[in-house]
């Protein structure tokens, strides 16, 4: 299959002939600050020549200029030198911008040419250095109310990066000023022989409702389900309505490219990413992330590239989800996914449905087989490995820009390094480790600031050109990645309209109709698991105001990671304040802490008055993407990660007494990494401790008071440890505690169904292989139900379509 970015989607204004008869006229005229008639927003201009505007964020000023019918909108810095050259097309004066000030219309600046033809032409002018800064993704950064900082200034000035990953809040007046202040900076930076190029801001996923850091919940921006709680509506409209209104507010925020979607397939129950996933449905996963990255790359509603669109980026290519164990592949524990089922082409089944994606980013780990050995040639991580990247590159034909996860770059023993990622080329220098990712297919490197090793791989390449060990000069090689990184430039129309407008980014930034949306996804991605004796009927808001709910406490003692020691954590187990909307009065457990806030002691109030019990749960807490889970590093012992709460000791039948997965030691020898006899470590048991401590507290009145447990998963859950005397149990994915808190109280009936499958018990998590889907035995309740995958109830019973 070969495909190019834009094989399914054209230009918002469609490239129009260069001839006499395209144009009822030529006027190519050099314009400053032109203005004919004035706009009060941009609108589409139905009049006969465009117009322009001034605006200023409060810091920095803009000009604004509305083409007239379905040309596009541009802006630039009132102070950039920008002119403005004009076509007469149709009978409409319309404007570009001409921004290596030289008076012509040179093809990058031509609007109505297709980006891939803008983005080839450029890249022919900028030099390896420029193209260089090109294939820079910054590290996070976090502080957007700081404004412009020396640091940006300098990487965007000395090492010509422009792709800059937003990872602080979705505040509009932080985010705008201080985008608007980075593109502004950049267009000073233009000059002659350095060609303009403005700043493409990214981000993770910052939509979910159900998570913390910047994704904490507020109001801020539409909420809506994870990944794993999309899927589990079975309703890609869902997913497809959060691609395209997410992306307008992505646009709101100034991000033209979005990490995402994490399509990799949860073929392992205990990986720690599952709930960013689709699930374990090879066909449901191919199926979402393409109605993902249309979402994202369609805008208003078309599937056409326009102002409300965002470039794409699908990873992990080609599936990060079989780590040994579970083991999380940012960290060394986790640097290898085993394939012990020989399925990895269920794995890359939804990257090779999804090519019209702008960009790819590739996984951390080192692929084995069911031997232990390499399952390719190279026994490195995927941007290191030629045969994973050949079956991207050449034999699927994907054209859009490849980029290297986080600290793929970086050696684990590099000096000054805070992390590396670097698995099985550890050993190479920088410059050889760029050389190798550069050489099997990759155009960017992600959380890298400075270009001074692409810029010396860039030497070597040559050096290795003229030797004759390569085909191509370096120069050619680099306006290759030049040219594809740059069409994630043109796609969205950054070229045109880099600045925001404060006022009309306020508006869309969780408008009513997203807010909406995102929160009939939450509902419908609810799933109900149990419901005995119809403990949760429909109901209306007005029957539960007079009532009492008793919500426990829990806490979570943390898991050190690279950042610092683990955070101690303690609230309610669902929020009080949004528990209160709904009832009369809300009661939870008096705490006793020690001296450093440690609670000693949980005591339940009287349940005697209490008509209904929520305890929230979260899944078993294994620890933290940069916790080296699985290993302690202390005692140089491994570890099994669990589906559940209690300590889970790993000495039964199907656990390996020797690992897949293993370093090759210094004599030859492969180290083992295994974890029979040993224990879990889970820091968050005080979630089974409120469960066991309600269901007592029920006892103790002897009043037959409903218990509905709300689980909160990112991953799969062993049941057995409260689902015998729940009453009730519904799951969300990614969800707030106000749908969950909804759906248990019957005012709206669940729709859900389970996107993975919930195992029998930590047995039949050991039996199943890495990498291949539904190989559990499912969990069945006291009613009869498997927790299969697919499985859920509403008020009838089975969800059966």
């Amino acid at each position: 299959m070969k495909t190019t970015t834009t094989a399914r989607r054209r230009q918002t204004m469609p490239r129009g002939a260069k001839g006499a008869a395209a144009l009822s006229a030529i006027a190519l005229i050099a314009v400053a600050g032109c203005t004919s008639g004035t706009s009060d927003e941009d609108a589409p201009n139905n009049s006969s020549a465009f117009t322009t505007r001034e605006v200023t964020d409060g810091k920095t000023e803009f000009v604004v200029v509305t083409n007239p019918g379905d040309g596009p909108v541009l802006s630039y810095g009132k102070d950039s030198g920008i002119e403005l050259l004009t076509e007469e097309v149709d009978g409409k004066k319309v404007a570009f911008k001409d921004m290596n000030a030289n008076g012509t219309l040179d093809t990058w600046e031509d609007w109505r040419e297709t980006a891939q033809d803008r983005a080839a032409a450029l890249s022919e002018e900028l030099s390896v250095e420029q193209i260089a800064g090109l294939m820079l993704f910054s590290s996070h950064e976090r502080s957007q109310a700081d404004g412009l900082t020396d640091a940006q200034k300098e990487y965007l000035k000395d090492s010509n990066l422009r792709n800059v990953l937003h990872a602080g809040a979705s505040d509009a007046e932080a985010t705008v000023k201080w985008a608007n202040a980075m593109q502004a900076y950049t267009e000073t930076l233009a000059a002659e022989g350095t060609p303009y190029v403005p700043v493409n801001f990214a981000s993770d996923p910052r939509s979910t409702a159900g998570s913390g850091g910047y994704n904490a919940e507020g109001a801020d921006i539409s909420r809506w389900p994870s990944n794993l709680g999309l899927a589990a509506t079975f309703n890609t409209e869902h997913t497809k309505n959060f691609g395209e209104m997410s992306s307008a507010e992505y646009r709101a925020l100034g991000l033209t490219t979005a990490l995402s979607p994490q399509i990799d397939l949860a073929t392992e129950p205990r990986w720690l990413r599952v709930g960013g996933t689709f699930g374990e449905d090879a066909d449901q996963n191919t199926e979402l992330a393409a109605a993902y990255v249309d979402g994202y790359q369609g805008s208003e509603g078309e599937d056409q590239w326009g102002p409300e669109s965002v470039n794409a980026m699908i990873k992990h290519w080609s599936g990060d989800g079989p780590g040994e164990g579970g083991r999380e592949g940012h960290t060394d524990a986790g640097k290898y996914g085993v394939y012990p089922g020989d399925n990895i082409a269920a794995q890359q089944q939804a990257f090779l449905g999804s090519l019209d994606s702008a960009a790819v980013m590739t996984a951390y780990s080192i692929a084995l087989d069911a031997n232990g050995d390499p399952k390719f040639t190279d026994r490195t991580g995927t941007a290191y490995d030629q045969d994973r990247m050949d079956q991207l590159r050449k034999d699927a034909g994907y054209e859009g820009v490849v980029v290297t996860d986080w600290g793929v770059m970086s050696g684990a023993n590099d000096e000054g390094e805070m992390f590396g990622m670097a698995w099985g080329a550890e050993d190479l220098t920088p410059a050889e480790r760029y050389l190798k990712v550069l050489g099997t297919g990759h155009d960017m490197f992600g959380g890298v600031n400075d270009a001074t090793h692409i810029l010396e791989a860039a030497d070597l390449w040559q050096q290795k050109f003229e030797a004759g060990e390569l085909e191509e000069d370096a120069k050619t090689r680099f306006q290759e990645s030049g040219a594809r990184i740059l069409t994630m430039f043109f796609n969205p129309g950054l070229y045109e309209n880099p600045f925001l407008d404060l006022e009309q980014s306020k508006s869309v930034l969780a408008s009513e109709d997203k807010v909406e949306a995102g929160y009939a996804a939450q509902l419908d991605s609810v799933v109900m698991l149990k419901n005995d004796g119809e403990t949760i009927a429909a109901a209306d808001a007005a029957d539960w105001k007079d009532k009492t709910a008793y919500i426990p406490r829990n806490y979570n003692t943390g898991f050190p990671s690279a950042f610092g020691p683990g955070e101690y954590t303690e609230a309610p187990s669902i929020d009080i304040e949004t528990a209160e909307k709904y009832f009369g009065k809300v009661v939870t457990d008096e705490a006793v802490t020690d001296a450093d806030g440690v609670v000693t002691s949980y005591t339940a109030p009287d349940l005697t008055d209490v008509d209904v019990v929520l305890v929230g749960m979260d899944s078993p807490d294994n620890g933290g993407n940069f916790s080296n889970i699985g290993h302690d590093l202390e005692n140089d012992t491994w570890y099994p990660l669990s589906l559940q709460y209690r300590p889970y000791t790993a000495d039964g039948e199907h656990v390996r007494k020797v690992s897949l997965s293993g370093d090759i030691l210094a004599d030859g020898t492969k180290q083992n990494r295994s974890y029979f006899g040993n224990t879990s470590k889970i820091a968050n048991e005080s979630d089974l401790d409120a469960f066991e401590r309600a269901t007592a507290a029920v006892e103790a009145t002897g009043k037959d008071i409903p218990v509905i447990t709300v689980l909160k998963a990112i991953n799969p859950v062993v049941p057995t440890e409260f689902e015998g005397t729940s009453d009730a149990i519904v799951v969300g994915f990614g969800t707030s505690d106000q749908a969950l808190i909804e759906v248990a109280l019957g005012l709206y009936e669940p729709q859900g169904r389970l996107p993975i499958q919930f195992p029998k018990d930590m047995d039949t998590v050991e039996a199943q292989l890495e990498d291949v889907s539904k190989d559990m035995t499912p969990y069945t309740d006291s009613a009869g139900s498997s927790y299969d995958y697919g499985f859920g109830l509403n008020y009838a019973g089975p969800i059966t379509d």
